[in-house]
């Protein structure tokens, strides 16, 4: 399809003077908002976990016409939900060719593009800006200036064009004049330095911006959206009152509310499908790998608001089947199944991403993480093998058995070893936690089941990973021996 290549040819088309000339960017959203949800679409693709929640106040907020900020931990899928939003934009925006405002061809508001009309009339150059291009993006740090968001004298362009310093033509435009007619995006809002949180003002109520020092005023089209660490954005006061008050919606995003919505996001957004071994990555190593995150999320020694981003799982679960294909390449396996030994070899992608408390500080991110894996590992076997009867399993240990399991063995070795382990390979197939045609998926399942009984202290492991005997239980005492027939302030046991 041909679009309108001048002024004049945009008169005759779709891009009518009416439509351009009062709809908004605003309005655009809304519009095509509306659209969507007449037709049952996805407002954002991708997105899991927040229909019932983030989703419909992000679009109450866009219906309502406002600016909003999202309000979340780290990880929590801010940006992505900023960067979406170009999903609500037109396939096409027309502009005047060559202006750095993308300003409106009948009705620019820079001084360049007023006279290029003026000048040409029908036959002003006409381009097209698809939704990607109206999206500008700033993240928050304290070195921006005024002149990186609003503009500033550029004495270059006065030099080379013959213009006063005075002059509207030696304007160089910041990122927010740049977004006109667009989106425009501020990350870590509360990381802007007070005074420049100020410069805000004017486009978040009377939709203008005042360059440096010029008399001159710029009536942008821009929606304008944010994010923050809801710690930064109200406990600490890094957020000037007036300019919150000028922000039309707040919404809050949160974690996954269940395994199951955190699985989803992870198998979405993790690398697991190599170019190399075909992969299948069980069902209960996955959840191993999300649980890790959530016990994170409760546990007393991990920073709450600091939070654990979603990344932890996604980064982790990368790293198992990565240390599951380096064993597969080693011994050449047709098929790369992780097991559970392969999420302890994860732990560099689970400690750099927990900020610890004191109490953790004190016992070191490698234990923390260990520790959190046992209990992700915990509660997995019991989802899988609750009221199951693994007597004879533990026994076999209990009468001397010993096995080691490396996680750099390969799967012939390692289920030749635990064939030797009465009932459990049959144990571990006969509830389809993983496919009995490969051998590889015997071991996977198998090695899970130590795994669980170890997690409960069942069975012993130590650090080379052999599996032995757990350590008895010391019963508590026995109460002395009391006369049941003496009163109860006066019984004392005998000698």
């Amino acid at each position: 399809m041909s679009f309108p290549q001048t002024l004049g040819e945009l008169r005759q088309s779709p891009f009518s003077e009416e439509n351009l000339r009062t709809r908004r960017v605003k309005d655009e959203l809304r519009d095509n908002l509306i659209a969507k949800i007449r037709q049952s679409k996805q407002i954002f693709p991708g997105i899991v976990g927040y229909d019932d929640t983030v989703v419909p106040q992000i679009t109450n907020a866009i219906l309502s016409r406002h600016n909003f900020i999202l309000l979340g931990l780290r990880g929590q899928a801010k940006s992505r939900i900023l960067r979406a939003l170009t999903g609500l934009l037109d396939p096409q925006m027309p502009y005047v060719a060559g202006c750095e405002i993308h300003d409106n061809p009948y009705s620019p508001i820079c001084r360049r593009c007023q006279q290029e009309v003026a000048r040409l009339g029908d036959d002003t150059p006409i381009a097209y800006l698809t939704p990607d291009e109206r999206y500008v993006e700033k993240l928050a740090t304290p070195d921006v200036t005024i002149a990186d968001l609003i503009g500033d004298i550029d004495p270059i362009k006065a030099a080379r064009g013959g213009h006063e310093l005075s002059s509207e033509m030696t304007v160089h435009y910041g990122l927010l004049p740049r977004a006109n007619r667009g989106i425009f995006a501020i990350n870590e809002l509360p990381d802007l330095a007070g005074k420049i949180q100020v410069g805000l003002f004017n486009i978040m109520q009377e939709g203008d911006v005042q360059i440096k020092g010029y008399p001159i005023r710029l009536p942008l089209d821009v929606a304008m959206v944010f994010s923050a660490n809801p710690e930064d954005y109200t406990a600490r006061g890094k957020i000037i009152t007036p300019l919150k008050d000028r922000i039309g919606s707040e919404v809050r995003t949160h974690y996954p509310a269940s395994v199951e919505e955190g699985i989803a996001i992870t198998t979405q957004e993790a690398w697991t499908q190599r170019n190399g071994n075909k992969t299948q990555v069980p069902k209960y190593v996955r959840e191993v790998v999300e649980r890790i995150a959530f016990g994170a999320r409760e546990d007393k020694k991990i920073d709450k608001r600091s939070g654990v981003s979603q990344r932890l799982p996604i980064s982790c679960l990368e790293n198992v089947i990565s240390n599951a294909e380096r064993r597969a390449l080693r011994h050449n396996e047709k098929v790369v199944i992780p097991r559970i030994g392969d999420v302890y070899a994860a732990l560099p992608a689970i400690t750099g991403k927990l900020e610890l408390e004191y109490e953790g500080e004190m016992k070191g991110a490698d234990h923390v993480g260990r520790e959190l894996i046992r209990v992700a590992v915990a509660k997995t076997y019991d989802s899988y093998f609750k009221g199951v009867d693994m007597q004879q399993i533990v026994q076999w240990f209990d009468l001397g058995g010993e096995i080691q399991l490396s996680d750099g063995a390969s799967s012939s070795e390692a289920l030749h070893s635990l064939r030797g382990i009465q009932g459990l390979v049959e144990k571990a197939t006969k509830l389809n936690v993983g496919p009995k045609d490969t051998t590889e998926a015997q071991v996977s399942a198998a090695e899970f089941v130590l795994e669980g009984l170890h997690a409960h202290k069942r069975i012993g492991r130590n650090e080379e990973r052999v599996f032995t005997a757990g350590e008895k239980q010391p019963k508590p005492p026995e109460k002395p021996f009391e006369r049941e027939d003496m009163p109860i302030r006066n019984r004392r046991p005998y000698n």
